[in-house]
């Protein structure tokens, strides 16, 4: 795929540098996998750490490796809990037990499982390395428990689903699937309630806190909001390009729940717009914070819309 900044070619200066961050930043993530293979197994991990190291090196290639580290593990760890609840959690107890230990880890309590630890390495991590975290924290603490209860509302959503349809089908299904005050919506703007279960905006605010730049830091309330347009269009662009992938996963997609394709596409536009026009004032006060995030979207709409995915099968 054709690699752009802002929707133009990359200068040679940097794409030389993603071609050279790129493989540093897998080493690191594979390093990562291998040290909790209960987290990451190969089927369907196998080809995580390789896209999404690119993801990373390319969204960002005027970083260094140690600037990205924390963006990058940050986006692994997203993957294990992803795969904890959409996949291996068999009950609503279950997954309301993954969302409480890693909330303690995020208050300062100590882990108690694997994907528990991992987030406390990252909090760790940051604490240790990034002084802008003593002032940071409840920042990067409410964009995590954002997404973990995102998660949890679309763990319920499927839920609701399959009891629908085992209704249908005339099987029984338990009793704590059923939640009729919360009904699985069948408009955009009901689904993307939901966007923050993405996590680019928790990764966003880690990436910006490890960086340590002040313009970053005096415009932090306006990046945030084009940080959250950007998720919500991230969103999207992955349920358009894993549509099949998702129906044989049962995850919940927008276009599965009702939602024509060309509405998506539509929705997808206006957010790209909105995201300019959010980022258009920052471009000289703030030009790393602004760059970030318009690449961040570039990238996802060249990767998502040539088909590609960062999973592999199961």
């Amino acid at each position: 795929m054709e690699i752009t900044v802002r929707g133009r070619p990359l200068d040679d200066g940097l794409a030389r540098n993603a071609a050279r961050l790129a493989p540093e930043i897998e080493r690191d993530l594979r390093e990562r996998m291998e040290s909790c293979p209960e987290l990451f197994p190969r089927a369907p991990m196998g080809p995580v750490a390789e896209r999404l190291s690119r993801a990373i090196a390319y969204g960002a290639p005027w970083h260094t490796a140690a600037e990205l580290r924390t963006s990058a593990r940050t986006s692994l760890w997203i993957f294990a809990v992803d795969w904890l609840v959409d996949h291996r959690a068999t009950g609503a107890d279950e997954v309301a037990g993954i969302v409480e230990r890693c909330t303690a880890v995020a208050e300062g309590h100590a882990p108690s499982d694997p994907l528990s630890r991992f987030l406390a390495d990252l909090r760790a991590d940051l604490a240790a390395e990034a002084p802008a975290f003593a002032e940071y924290e409840p920042v990067w603490r409410e964009e995590l428990l954002r997404m973990l209860r995102a998660m949890r509302r679309e763990w319920h959503w499927k839920a609701r689903l399959a009891l629908d349809a085992s209704r249908a089908g005339g099987a029984s299904a338990p009793a704590a699937a059923e939640d009729a005050r919360d009904p699985v919506p069948t408009t955009l703007d009901g689904y993307l309630v939901i966007a923050d279960n993405f996590g680019s905006a928790w990764v966003n605010v880690a990436h910006w806190i490890a960086v340590g730049d002040a313009g970053v830091f005096a415009h932090l309330d306006v990046l945030r909001r084009a940080s959250r347009v950007v998720q919500d269009a991230l969103r999207l662009l992955n349920d358009l390009a894993t549509g099949d992938r998702e129906t044989v996963w049962n995850d919940i997609n927008a276009v599965a729940l009702g939602v024509p394709a060309e509405d998506v596409r539509a929705r997808i536009d206006e957010l790209a717009d909105e995201t300019e026009r959010i980022l258009a004032p920052l471009r000289r006060d703030c030009p790393q914070g602004a760059n970030y995030l318009s690449q961040q979207f570039q990238w996802s709409r060249d990767f998502y819309g040539q088909g590609h995915d960062y999973w592999g099968t199961l």
